[in-house]
């Protein structure tokens, strides 16, 4: 609930239309009061063929009667009193106080009519039939408000819960991308998008439900509950005995309803996850014809799914079925405990003082309306109260994230570092992922300005780990990696980042133009500039022709439009464009064709004049470009030296580069 309540409090901000929400469903309850107000002047007045100012007249009439008999019977009872004493002249003194109470009851009970009879007189309409259309016409024409008040409640609200879901969302993708990277290995993009998409819109169902029907409906049964209060109180507390009896297992159920959304919302992101592999792997699904397997894969998710949104509905219907059967229980009472009185014109009940004077037809009706009217709202908020936890739910799935710490984080004091060089030192680092072995064991490397060098190693070694920490999507446990002999966590991440530029093996593009995707990152890039890029990518050519905007063609998701070449090239293009003081190059040239491999060489080793160049590559071509290469193995550095050089006397890098190398020492 904590959660659900930091949401409330981005809520609480629109102020304005907060107001016109609590006006609005202020100005709805009370008109739905009025409305079943209107049954009293129907039963007792129309319908006994009387207008209002009869009515007003009959009724002073009849008050006046009956004060004057009980003057009366006063008058004698304090004329005994004088000739009483000890038990009798008690007895007489608590007789004369109950006259004088009743007395006083059916005075101030026509005091308001007494007030305004000139009034009605003047312009109340004669006659029952006209008495009748003017009820009807104020059912009407408060119904009607009613109705407007309730469209600007509802957008009102609207409005509320999408601007909170807008800036939760937000927050959450702000947070998301700021996440450590193996966040998105443990918890899945599939599962990130879940919780922005699936998870927040039922924050908002949940925070729509509470600022709507959760101020509407209890405004609705107070003022109905009012109205039975003005009716006759003491009945109306004898007939709410059964609603702490509801208050106990809604308390329950809440409980239930709250653990069994959240295991629905955990199966929605392993659907999600289920999705985002066949789609993105859809080449190997039908190249090995496995769609009956993903088919089955995903219909063993969706049934999990299914039995988990069966019990959320299943504690639904039991809460609004248990609401709906006590609220009947509470109008039964009622009717019986009521119908007793105004049957026997009684005042008690079990020998409790239900009301001063007996109720009449018209009151105990209205009575009974109040209470129908008090229950539909109780029977709306069980629904609501269901509705809400899954909202909390929700919200605490949401903050989880949110709340997740991160291990790289900005420095408070940053340090600038020297420009146009980029000396990289690993001064005896050591990092092990969570939960994971340590995959760097006391690395101690130096890569000079303006120096080109190659990573090799076996899978696991520890080579993408160093471009990792270079770029500081992590931290290592001891020791530090230094630019220009400045620690890198001691630097800005965007000053660090804006002198790199990384092209990995997996070439990411972004669904929109192909300028737009080799611009990425560098925004303020003109048009010519782009072309100048792609150009010494050797991208150009394709793009101008072989495409059918040529710059401006869309492409689909992840460059799907693009064989993998092109993509890698687009790739590199953006690198060049950056024009960092460190590209990295994370066998960056495995996807390009053979005809264009030797271009691409040639464009790298202009490119990388008078810049610090760090590659992760098997391709012996590529290794001839790097003025010294570093074997790592199991952590460490296991050699130092040119290709030539290791070749003839590093066994680990002769089974690496194979017979390729080998012709090409």
């Amino acid at each position: 609930m904590n959660n659900f309540g930091r949401v409330l409090k981005i809520a609480m901000r629109k102020r304005w239309s907060l107001l016109g929400v609590l006006a609005s469903s202020l100005l709805i309850a009370m008109l739905w009061g009025a409305n079943i107000g209107t049954l009293y002047p129907m039963v007792e007045v129309v319908f006994q063929g009387e207008s209002i100012p009869e009515y007003a007249e009959r009724r002073i009439q009849e008050s006046d009667e009956i004060v004057r008999t009980l003057d009366t019977e006063l008058a004698s009872v304090n004329d005994q009193l004088a000739f009483e004493s000890g038990q009798n002249r008690q007895t007489l003194l608590v007789q004369a106080e109950a006259l004088q109470a009743k007395r006083e009851v059916y005075t101030h009970s026509v005091d308001y009519l007494r007030r305004f009879q000139p009034w009605i007189d003047t312009y109340a309409p004669d006659g029952p039939y006209n008495t009748l259309i003017l009820v009807v016409a104020f059912l009407l024409v408060g119904t009607g408000i009613k109705l407007l008040a309730l469209m600007s409640n509802l957008l009102l609200v609207q409005n509320i819960a999408e601007r909170t879901s807008l800036e939760l969302r937000s927050e959450f993708f702000r947070k998301s991308l700021k996440l450590d990277l193996d966040c998105f290995g443990e918890n899945g993009s599939a599962n990130l998008t879940s919780r922005l998409t699936n998870d927040i819109s039922h924050v908002a169902g949940g925070l729509n439900i509470l600022l709507g029907r959760l101020i509407r409906e209890p405004l609705k049964m107070i003022v109905c509950l009012s109205g039975a209060i003005l009716v006759c109180p003491r009945l109306l507390l004898l007939v709410l005995v059964v609603v702490p009896i509801l208050g106990i297992i809604m308390a329950q159920l809440s409980r239930a309803i709250r653990r069994a959304s959240r295991r629905a919302m955990e199966e929605m992101s392993q659907l999600y996850g289920m999705l985002n592999d066949a789609f993105a792997g859809i080449r190997v699904v039908k190249a090995f014809n496995t769609q009956s397997k993903e088919r089955a894969k995903f219909q063993i998710g969706s049934e999990k799914y299914y039995q988990k949104s069966m019990k959320v509905a299943f504690y639904n219907t039991f809460a609004r079925s248990s609401s709906e059967l006590f609220g009947i229980a509470t109008v039964s009472l009622a009717i019986l405990a009521g119908g007793y009185l105004v049957v026997n014109r009684e005042t008690h009940l079990l020998g409790m003082q239900m009301s001063s004077k007996p109720l009449s037809v018209g009151e105990i009706l209205m009575f009974f309306g109040f209470l129908i009217g008090a229950s539909d709202p109780a029977r709306k908020l069980s629904e609501v109260w269901t509705g809400l936890q899954k909202g909390i739910a929700a919200a605490d799935r949401i903050y989880e994230i949110i709340d997740q710490p991160i291990r790289v984080m900005e420095p408070t004091r940053p340090r600038a570092c020297p420009q146009g060089t980029a000396t990289i030192h690993f001064n005896t680092v050591e990092f092990q992922y969570p939960q994971g072995p340590k995959i760097l064991r006391g690395i101690d490397l130096k890569i000079q300005q303006g120096q080109t060098v190659a990573i090799v190693g076996p899978n696991g070694c520890g080579k993408s780990t160093l471009i990792s920490l270079l770029c500081r999507f992590d931290d290592p446990q001891s020791g530090q990696v230094q630019l220009n002999d400045v620690p890198i966590n001691e630097m800005r991440l965007r000053d660090l980042r804006r002198r790199m530029a990384l092209v990995t093996q997996r070439t990411v593009l972004f669904d929109d133009t192909i300028e737009n995707n080799i611009r990425y990152g560098t925004p303020g890039a003109t048009s010519s500039q782009v072309i100048e890029a792609a150009k010494l990518a050797f991208a150009d050519d394709f793009i101008q022709n072989k495409t059918p905007n040529g710059y401006q063609t869309l492409l689909g998701s992840e460059g799907v439009r693009l064989s993998g070449g092109q993509m890698q090239r687009i790739a590199l293009a953006r690198a060049f464009l950056r024009d960092p003081d460190i590209l990295i190059l994370d066998e960056a040239t495995s996807q390009i064709d053979l005809e264009s491999e030797q271009l691409i060489h040639t464009a790298l080793d202009s490119f990388l004049a008078n810049r610090t160049g760090v590659m992760i590559t098997h391709r012996a071509s590529s290794l001839m470009l790097a003025d010294q290469i570093i074997v790592i193995e199991s952590g460490q550095v296991a050699d130092i030296g040119k290709h030539h050089e290791l070749i003839g006397r590093n066994r680990f890098y002769q089974s690496l580069c194979g017979n390729d190398a080998q012709q090409a020492a």
